[in-house]
């Protein structure tokens, strides 16, 4: 059994049918990616699994159970957490505090403070703006700040929605070393990223997205050389 099963899900936004029919699968300690042009539904598929916008018609099972209709804060507690596009951090707090709020829904202490540790280890920087107000932090320090968050929530599914967006090149691959990084550690992804090239990378399995349907499925390896997906979203 799958850890994440989306069947056929259908998803609105008003009229707007912006999922039309996405399947997909995401096994434990996989790291997954959709890629896709703006406009292609990565970000509505994420949204709608951890509940934000939840698909009208189509299941979505999490390790067997629907969860389709499930309130976004009870799928943080079955252990879904998301960094969000565009990072959302509190400006007004601190890294620490940022952190502290990403653990919000857990009452183990000690496993906190363990996880504060892990996340200051996979990220140093983080560690040395401890104190710092998160809206003074540049985008990549703020991109590393939402993961962290998200990570704060111990989940066994973590969803990224565009880590690279609008971040200085030489931050996107210490970024990326890290998600690299988190996944060997144990923690499953499913990664939406319209930098293919990185994204494809990191994963061990794709899905192309284009116009709210599924395109193209197939090992990371693989859709590196389609010339399709080369032409399209690799540059070539």
């Amino acid at each position: 059994m799958a850890l994440l099963e989306v069947n056929e899900i259908h998803t609105f936004y008003g009229n707007i049918e912006a999922l039309k029919g996405i399947s997909l699968t995401v096994d434990e300690g996989e790291c997954v990616t959709l890629i896709g042009s703006n406009g292609a539904g990565k970000s509505t598929t994420l949204r709608s699994i951890s509940g934000l916008t939840p698909p009208r018609a189509g299941s979505i099972k999490f390790e067997g159970r629907e969860i389709g209709e499930v309130p976004p804060q009870e799928i943080v507690a079955m252990g879904i957490s998301q960094s969000p596009e565009g990072r959302h951090v509190f400006p007004r707090m601190t890294v620490r505090e940022n952190l502290d709020l990403g653990a919000y829904l857990r009452k183990d202490r000690s496993g906190i403070d363990k996880d504060v540790d892990r996340v200051y280890s996979l990220f140093p920087r983080l560690k040395e703006r401890e104190k710092q107000k998160g809206g003074t932090m540049s985008g990549g320090e703020q991109q590393m700040l939402a993961i962290g968050r998200a990570l704060m929530a111990n989940p066994k599914l973590l969803l990224l929605d565009e880590p690279s967006m609008g971040i200085a090149p030489i931050l996107v691959e210490r970024i990326y070393e890290t998600i690299a990084e988190i996944n060997r550690q144990g923690t499953t992804i499913l990664l939406v990223e319209q930098n293919a090239n990185y994204a494809l990378e990191v994963s061990k399995r794709g899905y192309v997205l284009e116009t709210g349907s599924v395109a193209l499925e197939d090992r990371s390896t693989e859709l590196r050389t389609n010339p399709e997906v080369q032409k399209a979203y690799l540059g070539a």
